[in-house]
């Protein structure tokens, strides 16, 4: 027997068969609420499939600029020799990508011309080329692929990428800007269930937010200031009451493109600050060395799991922490980001728990700490 149809009797009688059947029938009938399914398919070789998908947020979304009820976004599925890779693009608007550009992006993708998926170089290296940005529908890509490569050698994520899924970190979860009745409701919601709470600021309740929170938990927090504060003094007295309030770290505090006010702070600041808007990909790292104390990196925006990792260790070169954050996604995207969290200092992988319709069951929490499935590839589960 070759290793080829030893892997395949290997995932057909051992876990996957417990949730390959479950996850694809699942897909086809959700496939079917969407008439819009787009097919780039060869005979034979790996073929790829897409369709719109609106997520539907728990409670509207607010932070420092804007709100929001839905986020949009693409499903993206890989087919090749009887197994199927799932990845997905989120598409806040604030990233400036929509659901057409992304739709349109995947229709020049044609991987029939690669002989398995196992060229991750050579297909990102190509997909990364096609176009200049269109960074989600690149890690659509990314992730599907990973998924599908997990499938074929029967491998959960994490353990291809050699990593210790005991080492998984809490992640925090997070409460948008609201009325203090609505932040004080949602806090008592959550509290029980995470070790650190995400706290969005920036604008002129800060104070009153956090009071708000504190009134409820005495749970550790981060803070997401999302580029809000605009004067590096009373940024830095902001700074020096949240750490009074355990507070452990800030992200973003000023616009991205104040660097210099921004370093000033950092090297004042008696908190770690992160850069989040600050950084997209892999070859802004350098010009923020100095000015930031850590980079928040996130799939979409670093074109997936292959760049993220080279991210992560060009960070930690630089004597950079490094935190993993998300988008509001499904537990595909999620997952698929949780499985790099034993490499990081912080998680902020909690978007598909602010979504009421997500398509799967995939990385869980257990006692505040993300718990990876222990099934090939991103583990994921179909939900009907």
């Amino acid at each position: 027997m070759n290793r080829r149809n030893f892997l395949k009797k290997s995932v057909l009688y051992g876990s996957a068969a417990v949730f390959a059947p479950s996850l694809l029938s699942s897909c086809a009938e959700k496939n079917s609420r969407h008439p819009d399914i787009r097919h780039n398919s060869h005979k034979g070789k790996m073929s790829l499939s897409y369709f719109s998908y609106d997520l539907q947020l728990r409670h509207t979304f607010t932070v420092s600029g804007y709100s929001r009820n839905t986020t949009p976004d693409v499903q993206v599925r890989i087919d090749y020799e009887g197994y199927t890779g799932h990845g997905e693009a989120s598409l806040p608007p604030y990233l400036g990508y929509t659901v057409e550009g992304t739709m349109s992006f995947l229709e020049r993708v044609d991987l029939s011309q690669f002989a398995s998926p196992f060229l991750l170089e050579d297909i990102l290296s190509y997909v990364d080329g096609l176009a200049d940005g269109e960074t989600p529908a690149k890690a659509a890509i990314d992730i599907a692929l990973h998924d599908l490569i997990g499938q074929l050698t029967a491998q959960p994520l994490y353990a291809l990428l050699g990593l210790n899924p005991e080492k998984v970190l809490d992640t925090c979860y997070t409460i948008g800007i609201d009325t203090p009745e609505v932040v004080r409701a949602k806090t008592l919601e959550c509290a029980g269930l995470f070790n650190v709470l995400k706290v969005k600021v920036g604008y002129d309740g800060d104070e009153e937010m956090v009071r708000t929170i504190r009134e409820v938990t005495d749970l550790p927090l981060v803070v997401d200031a999302n580029q809000g504060w605009h004067d590096r003094s009373e940024a830095l007295e902001k700074i020096c009451w949240l750490s009074e309030q355990g507070v452990r770290m800030i992200e973003q505090p000023m616009p991205k493109e104040s660097l210099d006010d921004i370093a000033w702070l950092t090297q004042h600041s008696p908190l770690p600050v992160f850069a989040d808007e600050s950084v997209q990909r892999l070859s802004d790292i350098r010009s923020l060395r100095g000015a930031y104390t850590g980079i928040n990196i996130k799939l979409m925006k670093s074109t997936g799991i292959r760049e993220a990792l080279k991210m992560i260790n060009y960070a930690r070169a630089e004597g950079m922490q490094v935190m993993l954050g998300c988008m509001t996604e499904t537990s595909c995207a999620v997952t698929a980001a949780a499985s790099l969290s034993p490499l990081v200092d912080f998680a902020d992988l909690d978007g598909n728990l602010l979504i009421s319709n997500d398509l799967y069951e995939g990385v869980g929490l257990c006692d505040g700490r993300l718990c990876l499935p222990n099934r090939p590839g991103l583990g994921l589960i179909g939900l009907s």
